[in-house]
């Protein structure tokens, strides 16, 4: 199971299944500023998910997320295993080992693009692919100063604006689905939440 946690990190993308209800024949293609906006429009949310594992496995759990910078995957047993990103850093923790948290570079994985300060989807070489399916948006995002970090496919529906999906495309090739059901926004979450020195799943 970590070992597909750990190609989570490398890949941390977020993927899509199509999103079918008669409100979506009146959906219509969002545009990087509204994506970039809704982006920033949040400091905290939270959502139950589903992982497709690059080997096609399932993990389920619950994401919370804490703008700029905090994200918690809290995985359901009977894996029971966390991913924290804080201050710059991502962890793995496996409660059933004895051996301190993996750790890396939050700059080195996709994921940072939504995580950061201030979301700009119109910068320079950032935005890939900006594509609809006639149901969503689909935008595919990389470092324009490193794109051999791979890149972040995020999927959104209209009315309201809200991710539902994303693929993390890794530079090996790798690639992570991260499911989203109903995303809340502006609850109050604790910094202790995501804190890799005290990775309590009880917090």
């Amino acid at each position: 199971m970590f070992i597909r946690m750990k190609q989570f990190v490398f890949a941390l993308a977020l993927g899509a299944t199509s999103l079918a209800s008669t409100a979506a024949l009146a959906a219509e293609k969002l545009s990087l500023t509204e994506i970039s906006s809704y982006l920033n429009g949040f400091s905290t949310a939270q959502a139950d998910f589903t992982q497709v594992n690059d080997d096609g496995s399932l993990s389920t759990g619950r994401l919370y997320m804490r703008r700029p910078g905090k994200v918690r995957f809290e995985y359901d047993a009977p894996h029971s295993g966390l991913v924290l990103a804080e201050a710059g850093t991502v962890a793995i923790l496996d409660p059933k080992s004895n051996q301190p948290p993996e750790t890396y570079p939050l700059a080195r994985t996709p994921l940072s693009l939504i995580l950061a300060r201030t979301v700009n989807l119109s910068q320079a070489d950032m935005v890939v692919g900006h594509g609809f399916d006639g149901v969503s948006t689909v935008v595919r995002a990389q470092d324009p100063k490193n794109p051999e970090y791979g890149s972040i496919e995020l999927m959104f529906t209209d009315d309201p604006v809200q991710l539902r999906k994303w693929v993390i495309h890794g530079g090996a090739g790798e690639e992570t689905t991260v499911i989203l059901g109903e995303m809340a926004t502006g609850m109050s979450l604790k910094s202790s939440l995501f804190s890799i020195s005290r990775p309590k799943r009880d917090r």
